[in-house]
């Protein structure tokens, strides 16, 4: 299925077969493919690029299709890294967490840093918390997968 070239998202770099391709749900996924382009939100002479995932319901184009900046992009990759790399040692909690310091990381970023933390407002995190350690684990390695490409290319591209 061909990503729709007509509507204010302009893509540019395209995958069109990502529904083979989306982890778990390959094959059978509404997310036909992604694309980076020119995005949906840009004025007369401000361009910028984003990133789109398409889906389609099986007779349209859905509007649940998600575009984002690339530096958002970027920022949800760093946040997985850094959740993956928390969950590597959180066996060592009790509740998978250090009760005493949610924090778990602060990455700098554009002069500031982005806190990453465990969500304790969420009442019912000692439940959740559990449950998304199971599903990461059970996703290993899908999410392996596509981190050491993604190393890969960093390597290549030196970083």
């Amino acid at each position: 299925m061909k990503i729709p070239t007509n509507l204010k998202h302009k893509p540019v770099i395209v995958s069109e077969n990502y529904k083979n391709v989306d982890g778990r749900y390959a094959y059978n996924t509404d997310a036909q493919g992604i694309s980076l382009g020119l995005a949906q939100w840009n004025d007369r002479g401000k361009v910028d690029i984003s990133a789109k995932v398409w889906r389609h319901t099986g007779e349209k184009w859905s509007r649940q299709s998600e575009e984002l900046p690339l530096h958002r992009v970027l920022d949800l990759a760093i946040l997985v890294c850094r959740t993956k790399l928390h969950f590597q040692d959180a066996y060592r909690y009790p509740k998978l967490y250090d009760e005493n310091n949610v924090v778990i990381d602060r990455i700098g970023l554009q002069g500031d840093a982005m806190t990453v933390a465990v969500c304790t407002e969420n009442d019912k995190i000692d439940e959740d918390i559990k449950l998304f350690n199971q599903a990461l684990s059970d996703d290993s390695e899908l999410i392996g997968e596509r981190l050491r490409t993604l190393s890969r290319i960093l390597k290549e591209m030196g970083y």
